[in-house]
């Protein structure tokens, strides 16, 4: 199961009439730390947790611990030290070394900590604030159309301090072109909990037996792809086709979208190809195109190229510095 909020609130949406919940939240750190601010996990009453705070050194610990959140109904507040030789989390040889600053707040159908307005705004890809007292059970969720700032952040208040969380839906990933090097592409996009569209008019390609894991197949590309891309809130598009007359048409339809990222598979003289089949100049485009697409990481086979491709869009996504793809495998 993926670790993003999205997954992890659907498991609790499923079993939260079953058993007890609890919501554990990172609320600050100093140092060096695996989660930072605003992370997240869901644990139950049978011991399952959703999500995680470190990198697996303190979840048993946690888990322990909201044990006794849901047995109080209050709010347990942890702190682990990985300098202090006297702490657990040194004792259990937690390697960043800083400090991780933990809230256990038990759910119940009486509070639900803003959960369920958060589930229902990311399952329609709504952006919003998630607002948490800290060290009270107390929590709501805000829809926003832009969060601004990405990281979690804290309030201060005349009734105490918040912690305010940007809360952004997962990517959502047009994928034009249905061979067989596109397999690899959603399947790790699925591992990562990310929404895939697969496009591709030909009946030999987007097989649905060869492609379970994408969210939707569609066959058409034509005007609808761009009422499709803008309900459905997509931030990025690979043109995968291996045909400059598919992935032209393609990008002439979303020269117009919202997207916030485009990768073009392939040498960077194919894109000139493209373009002109397009009649578009790259000037002319809203958005950045990765032309050759990817990090270049030295990849040959679909898996890698794969990889380097879905890194590229993280890294265009979250506003990460990269080294763009210095050559690409050959149409």
């Amino acid at each position: 199961m993926s670790n993003q909020l999205s997954a992890m609130l659907r498991a609790w949406q499923e079993g939260k009439t079953d058993t007890e919940w609890v919501l554990g939240t990172v609320y600050r750190t100093e140092g060096s730390a695996y989660r930072k601010a605003g992370a997240m996990m869901l644990i139950n009453g049978h011991g399952q947790q959703f999500g995680l705070l470190s990198g697996g050194c303190l979840e048993a610990d946690i888990i322990r611990n909201a044990r006794r959140a849901m047995i109080t109904g209050k709010t347990v507040m942890l702190v682990y030290d990985g300098n202090d030789e006297d702490d657990l989390s040194f004792r259990l040889g937690v390697g960043c070394g800083g400090k991780v600053f933990i809230m256990l707040q038990p759910l119940d159908p009486a509070n639900d900590l803003g959960l369920s307005d958060l589930c229902d705004a990311l399952a329609v890809r709504q952006s919003g604030l998630y607002f948490q007292k800290i060290g009270d059970t107390r929590g709501y969720f805000k829809r926003t159309d832009h969060t601004g700032q990405r990281s979690a952040y804290v309030e201060d208040r005349i009734d105490g301090d918040w912690l305010v969380t940007p809360i952004v839906p997962e990517p959502h990933i047009l994928i034009v072109g249905g061979g067989l090097d596109a397999r690899p592409v959603v399947s790790i996009a699925h591992e990562m909990g990310w929404e895939t569209t697969l496009v591709d008019p030909r009946p030999a390609n987007a097989r649905p037996e060869h492609f379970a894991k994408a969210d939707a197949i569609l066959r058409q590309i034509d005007a609808t792809l761009a009422d499709y891309v803008a309900q459905h809130r997509v931030d990025a598009a690979i043109l995968m086709s291996h045909s400059i007359d598919i992935d032209a048409k393609a990008l002439q339809i979303l020269k117009s979208s919202q997207l916030r990222h485009v990768s073009m598979l392939g040498p960077r003289h194919r894109f000139a190809d493209v373009l002109e089949r397009a009649d578009l100049a790259e000037p002319a485009l809203p958005f950045p195109v990765a032309s050759p697409a990817g990090i270049d990481i030295g990849g040959q086979l679909p898996e890698s190229i794969a990889l380097s491709m879905l890194s590229g869009i993280h890294a265009a996504l979250y506003k990460h510095c990269a080294a763009p793809a210095l050559a690409q495998a050959a149409e």
